[in-house]
């Protein structure tokens, strides 16, 4: 069993369009709802690697009734804690020309301490058949930052080891509770830690020394068509799997997220771990929904991933 923790859900409403003109009116050709926010969408793709998932969080309104239905369609076991508010609804862009997306955002609840207290219950009891744990996507109104950090170090009390997705103080707040993987893209490497590569050898190279400075297990940076990039205490890895015209690049990040777990709990190397969560990332990007993919793309994908060790100084 794998568990995620989402505490800001999302409700995706993905329209297809052929590409975004200001100012001018625009026909969806399709459009399709599907499961948002970051730990959720790890989930999603953990059931499309026929893995059994059980998903946390806080939910809000009738798009929260509309995720919960979208989960079930899954096979996603959930416990979800309803607050007051509206879970929020993000407008997913996918221009079908340019073969890239954009988020409109609205709606969002606010969690008050009652509802944290009874998700960190849920979480402790939660932990026993867990064989990893990822804690994914912004913190809403309501949560201080500390959430993620604390939620840790309670993993970290059943020997549980636990994947961070998120940027910003949250991330920087979870680095004294030493999760076993800090992952983010680089665009939040570049927020959470004041920084601005120009490059992925100048970006590989800060990345080994923040972690080395922070002491972090491990640190995984995404960089869309570049790659991923993983630094551990052993050695630096670059997986890029092979580009693909994507229908939806939405969730391919949780897809990633969802594949390390899976396959660094059955005890494979890193290098093998993120060949797998390469070719998931690339998969999910074939589908309509946000952080779906297909077991069988993934297989097709795994054997043209190209992974390397690197020194950071010398890409």
């Amino acid at each position: 069993m794998y568990l995620t923790v989402t505490p800001n859900s999302a409700l995706d409403r993905v329209y297809f369009i052929d590409a975004f003109i200001p100012g001018t009116r625009m026909v969806a050709t399709k459009s399709v709802e599907s499961v948002g926010g970051k730990g959720l969408d790890a989930s999603v793709a953990l059931r499309g690697l026929n893995l059994e998932t059980l998903a946390l969080g806080f939910v809000a309104g009738n798009n929260g009734h509309a995720l919960v239905n979208l989960l079930d369609n899954y096979g996603i076991h959930h416990d979800l804690i309803w607050v007051e508010g509206e879970t929020r609804l993000a407008m997913v862009i996918v221009e079908q020309s340019h073969h890239r997306h954009s988020h409109i955002m609205s709606g969002g609840y606010t969690v008050p301490a009652s509802a944290q207290e009874e998700l960190f219950s849920r979480f402790e009891r939660s932990l026993d058949p867990v064989r990893w744990i990822i804690l994914a996507g912004s913190l809403p109104q309501g949560i201080p930052p500390d959430f993620y950090a604390r939620l840790t170090l309670a993993a970290k009390r059943s020997g549980k080891p636990v994947l961070i997705d998120c940027p910003g103080e949250p991330a920087r707040q979870s680095l004294s509770a030493s999760p076993t993987i800090l992952k983010m893209n680089w665009q939040e490497f570049n927020q959470t830690f004041r920084v601005s590569p120009d490059s992925l050898d100048t970006l590989a190279l800060q990345a080994s020394e923040i972690r080395s400075s922070m002491n972090l297990p491990s640190l995984v940076v995404t960089c869309g068509e570049e790659g991923i990039l993983a630094i551990t205490p052993q050695m630096s890895l670059l997986a890029k799997a092979p580009r693909q015209e994507a229908v939806n690049a939405a969730g391919a990040g949780d897809a990633t997220s969802a594949a390390l777990a899976w396959r660094l709990s059955l005890g494979d190397p890193w290098p093998e771990a993120l060949r797998w969560a390469a070719a998931t990332g690339a998969a999910a990007v074939l589908t309509e929904k946000t952080g779906e993919c297909h077991f069988e793309d993934v297989v097709r994908l795994l054997p043209s991933v190209q992974v390397r060790e690197i020194s950071p100084s010398k890409l």
